[in-house]
């Protein structure tokens, strides 16, 4: 039990620690929205128009036009910060990069990420932890997936904000993993219904993982190929249960806001002609966008995550074991419908983004790919991963506390931007933001902390699994 409360731990100190810039359109419309349903009971942001570019327009009044499940997630957060502050949004200028506004919106932000945002994540590593350990049979290769998942990769500069992205990608390992740990040995009702919750919920969070998660639903369909009819619509029917709980705030929040459970905020968008094509700009993969999303260096994941690079190896192996092979196929299916979904979307750099932003999810099924490579390498290929996961930690460390959102006009964001900018130290941290410290003092405070829990963390497994 220590080593994942542990993981828990650093995972959380890590996603917390580092901050993304507030008044970005995608996390400002989300907090702006929660900021009015908590101040005024009603979802328009009529008032904040000015501070947001990213909103829809029914009958003459301004909404979000994002899918609601971040906005619903910061409800409790945004409430518990106005009350602690003394301070609602009629204390602040409604302008786009007023220093007080951003104030405002930044340490709700910031709330909402320590509160439910960070902790998304570090559950998902810990369930990768687990499964993990499984495929790649040891507490190492748990250990090597579940920091590659979650430090070594952009989830970790994904979940400083407050886009769904990150959100998205944990629930759907942690769906992975209540269908791995609920058909495993013998099947565990149980687990389906984890696996609807945080199915169903991710499609609130981004409709797009209504796609994006569907290989882990066809996957539990063939897990319990096996068992006798009754126990299988006993499992399906609890998956469906939670899928359904899950929905029904999408629900009354669609129906609440615009009149019909049916229509969404992306239907009435402002200024984004592109989401008229195809189904709200979703269209049919391009190839010259699926090599840039995957090795451009603009947007290309094996740019800002290497240790990707070990993912196909792993793969590999699984389906060269029949045993095994329809965790492979899983994993090479679910990435590929990622990228391919990504590679689809018409506004597919996502503007301000450092990485392939839309096509985050992939990371989970990935991590399958790593807990393999592990399970199968030599020592020598082990000693080569953790080399991997190093660069790819100290690299993510770097863009999560310059910018995840790097601006979109820079062809190479990592050598133009992201590297000077930490040279430079122009970061983003916890005391230097809020508690008045400088950058540098802020970074050297968090490798200090993070430091420990990786030395506890490499202790606790090396110390013998208990019973």
């Amino acid at each position: 039990m220590q080593l994942p409360v542990l993981l828990f731990a650093l995972v959380c100190l890590s996603c917390t620690w580092f901050g993304s810039w507030a008044f970005n359109p995608n996390s400002a419309t989300r907090i702006l929205a929660a900021t009015a349903i908590v101040e005024t009971g009603s979802a328009r942001i009529d008032p904040y128009g000015a501070m947001t570019i990213d909103k829809a327009q029914f009958d003459g009044h301004l909404y979000m036009d994002k899918a609601p499940g971040m906005t619903l997630m910061a409800l409790p957060f945004v409430a518990a910060t106005n009350w602690v502050t003394q301070q609602t949004s009629a204390d602040v200028p409604h302008l786009l990069f007023d220093p007080d506004a951003e104030a405002f919106l930044r340490l709700r932000m910031r709330v909402a990420i320590a509160g439910i945002g960070a902790v998304l994540t570090a559950l998902a590593a810990v369930a990768l932890f687990d499964l993990g350990s499984g495929i790649g049979g040891s507490r190492t290769a748990g250990l090597f997936t579940a920091t590659s998942f979650a430090l070594g990769t952009t989830v970790w500069g994904w979940t400083t904000t407050w886009f769904g992205h990150a959100a998205t990608t944990a629930l759907i390992a942690i769906a992975l993993w209540a269908v791995w740990r609920g058909t495993r040995d013998s099947l565990a009702p149980r687990y389906a219904l984890i696996a609807g919750l945080a199915l169903g919920w991710a499609v609130v969070v981004e409709h797009g993982a209504l796609l994006l998660g569907a290989p882990v639903a066809l996957w539990a369909l063939w897990r319990i190929r096996s068992a006798d009819r009754v126990r299988q619509l006993r499992i399906i029917g609890l998956a469906v249960a939670g899928g359904v709980t899950a929905a029904i705030p999408l629900l009354v929040y669609n129906l609440a806001t615009f009149g019909n459970v049916f229509t969404t905020g992306y239907s009435g968008v402002v200024g984004f002609e592109g989401m008229k094509q195809g189904l709200f700009g979703l269209t049919y993969p391009k190839l010259d966008v699926l090599y840039e999303i995957l090795l451009g260096k603009r947007r290309g994941i094996i740019w800002v995550a290497p240790i990707l690079i070990l993912a196909p190896f792993g793969i590999w192996s699984l389906l060269r074991d029949p045993s095994r092979r329809d965790l492979g196929v899983l994993a090479a299916g679910g990435a590929l419908t990622c990228f391919l979904y990504h590679a689809a979307y018409i506004y597919w750099d996502g503007g301000n983004a450092t990485g392939p932003r839309h096509a985050l999810p992939a990371i989970a099924y990935l991590a399958i790919g790593l807990a393999a490579f592990w399970g199968s390498a030599s020592r020598i290929e082990r000693a080569f991963g953790l080399a991997f996961l190093a660069a790819s930690i100290a690299l993510n460390l770097i863009i999560a506390a310059v910018d995840i959102q790097a601006p979109h006009h820079f062809a190479a964001p990592l050598s133009d931007h992201i590297l000077p900018g930490f040279l430079a130290l122009n970061l983003r941290t916890l005391p230097s933001e809020f508690w008045g410290w400088s950058p540098g003092a802020g970074l050297t405070l968090y490798l200090v902390l993070a430091g420990i829990l990786a030395a506890l963390l490499a202790l606790a497994c090396r110390s013998p699994a208990p019973d």
